[in-house]
């Protein structure tokens, strides 16, 4: 996903329409690759963000703000003295490229008018934001200075004339003829993919639309360009020349392309992108409206993902400690379990006593329990008495039954610790709010598995997350907890006796509630929770998922249980697929 030519141009022909003959009022560097003009224009108040991120370089206008250092930075001042009070005369992109300079007329320290130019270059981590001189055409300073030392090429330095960025030979796409294009083709060395041809010879074209006018032209992009008959280069071009039709006459249609989940973006356009089927779109009616959205958006993924790594982290490492627990007490319970072969070791040496005499290593005794009267052979410490290594065995055997108990009990309060830190890894993997996984968090440390944080941090004033709601196709609610707190509070107080809880069958997952209001429950309904539990789960990407279904009476939390854990009565099971496209089938409210 980056921010291509068209998509610039967009921006530009939005700037233009919203800040000429704006009076910038404010200027602020909350990064240090980073800047925000505060213009008053048409009677609005306008924040206009301009970004020289290696990562995430953009320009747009934005409802957003970031808190701001005390001293702002020396570029920071520099544009206050020459920008501030200044009116935007002007917006230009640079041909098709990832450019954009904005004039600014400006009072000098003498009185006399000026204008200076803001250029903008997006380019990834050669981006940058350059105050220039028109007159002089020389830089005033830049947010990054480029010396020789780093550059060869081209200096961004105080005093430097300045100079656009290398062209890279290539072609401007708008008004190209179809013979021109033709000749663009035949003349193509090294027989590239269709797709690779066309944005590696036109400016501003990414990727993305090269695949899109492959995708509307029928043709798959990675196919060599000698391979293309003289109907597949009549199409290519017709889509190569309606798609910039529109650019040409700023038609748009910002997009956003999301994934099955509807979760994360995973592209987004200036053009109603086809390539992408039946994915879900989010469209809009400005592109900063969209750039806001995306970048507002993917700082809040980042932020949970880093914020749920860290936890990750923890709770993976307690599950490794809690499964290899588990695997030595069913091990100790295997042993534990072959205990009654002492007893009868026992009972032989007991019943054979006036046979046997002090020194013997090993005796061989037939036995009684066996239904062959088989032998058994017996080791004996030859230091004991024959009645001595029966008590020896009889002693051993009292153990390993003593020992039996307390593992059985032991190897269930470890099933039961497993299984919670993997309903906490499951609700970390769903989690999409910075607020669900502060829930979590509190949790983990009133049951001791994490320790409060040391430091001040501030309560949020914001209210506590709720559950997943959907609406069966019978018009009834469903609810699905996103975290432990969640499938308590739905199960042990938000519903009601009569209504119906689901479950995954011995696989960690959510609770799902299904609101009856009296009434009784339809098939179709039923099944439509099962999927959601089904999905809500570890086994969100196997078939055949067991999910136990019960009314709510049926279900209880046993005293000292953890949270989330519960146990039912039911001998009602159905089996289900979980998949994205059936669960987007089912009507989502929040």
């Amino acid at each position: 996903m980056a921010l291509d030519g068209i998509v610039l141009k967009n921006i530009c022909a939005e700037l233009k329409s919203t800040l000429i003959e704006g009076k910038i009022d404010k200027v602020h560097q909350p990064e240090n690759d980073e800047i925000f003009l505060s213009i008053r224009s048409k009677g609005q108040n306008i924040k206009l963000l301009i970004s020289a991120s290696s990562n995430n370089p953009r320009i747009y206008i934005t409802d957003f703000s970031k808190q701001n250092p005390s001293n702002p930075p020396m570029f920071c001042m520099l544009l206050r003295k020459h920008l501030q009070g200044g009116k935007i005369v002007d917006i230009e992109q640079v041909s098709l490229e990832r450019i954009i300079k904005i004039s600014i007329q400006s009072l000098s320290e003498l009185g006399d008018l000026t204008i200076k130019e803001l250029i903008v270059e997006i380019m990834g981590k050669h981006s940058n934001i350059i105050l220039v001189d028109r007159d002089s055409g020389k830089i005033i300073d830049s947010i990054k200075r480029i010396p020789l030392s780093v550059s060869s090429i081209r200096q961004v330095l105080p005093g430097l004339n300045y100079s656009l960025p290398p062209s890279q030979n290539k072609l401007y796409p708008i008004d190209i003829t179809k013979q021109e294009f033709f000749n663009l083709i035949d003349s193509s060395s090294n027989n590239p993919a269709v797709y690779k041809f066309l944005y590696s010879n036109f400016i501003g074209l990414s990727p993305l639309v090269a695949k899109e006018i492959c995708f509307l032209s029928n043709i798959d992009d990675n196919v060599k360009l000698d391979f293309l008959s003289n109907e597949d280069k009549e199409n290519l071009f017709n889509n190569f020349n309606s798609i910039y039709n529109l650019v040409k006459n700023n038609k748009y249609n910002p997009v956003i392309i999301k994934d099955k989940s509807d979760y994360e973006v995973i592209e987004f356009s200036s053009l109603n992108l086809m390539q992408f089927g039946d994915l879900p779109k989010n469209y809009f009616d400005s592109v900063s409206k969209l750039l806001d959205y995306f970048y507002l958006t993917r700082d809040k993924i980042d932020r949970i993902k880093q914020k749920s790594n860290d936890l990750r982290k923890s709770i993976s490492i307690k599950l490794e400690r809690a499964l290899n627990k588990l695997s030595k007490q069913k091990q100790e319970l295997l042993d534990a379990e072959k205990r009654e072969k002492f007893k009868i070791y026992g009972e032989l040496l007991t019943a054979n006593i006036y046979r046997l005499e002090k020194g013997l290593e090993e005796v061989e005794l037939e036995n009684f329990y066996s239904e062959d009267l088989e032998p058994v052979k017996i080791r004996l410490d030859k230091n004991r008495t024959p009645s001595q290594n029966a008590q020896r065995y009889y002693k051993k055997y009292n153990k390993l039954k003593n020992a039996h108990e307390v593992v059985s009990e032991q190897l269930l309060k470890t099933k039961e610790e497993v299984n919670y830190l993997e309903n906490i890894l499951l609700a970390l993997d769903t989690s999409t709010e910075v607020e669900e996984l502060d829930e979590i968090r509190e949790e983990l440390v009133s049951e001791g598995y994490i320790r409060k944080s040391s430091s001040k941090v501030k309560k949020s004033n914001k209210d506590a997350s709720s559950p997943h709601h959907y609406i069966s196709k019978d018009g009834f609610n469903i609810y699905v907890g996103k975290n432990n707190k969640q499938n308590d509070y739905l199960t042990l107080k938000f519903a009601s006796k009569e209504d119906i809880w689901l479950h995954t069958k011995d696989i960690p997952g959510s609770h799902v509630i299904i609101k009856s209001e009296g009434k009784d429950i339809p098939e179709d309904t039923l099944l439509e929770a099962a999927l959601l539990a089904g999905f809500y789960s570890k086994g969100k990407m196997s078939s055949n998922v067991p999910i136990d279904y019960a009314e709510r009476k049926h279900v209880r939390k046993p005293s000292g249980a953890k949270p989330g854990m519960v146990i039912y009565d039911t001998n009602n099971t159905v089996y289900i697929t979980p998949s994205i496209e059936n669960i987007s089938k089912i009507k989502k409210l929040d």
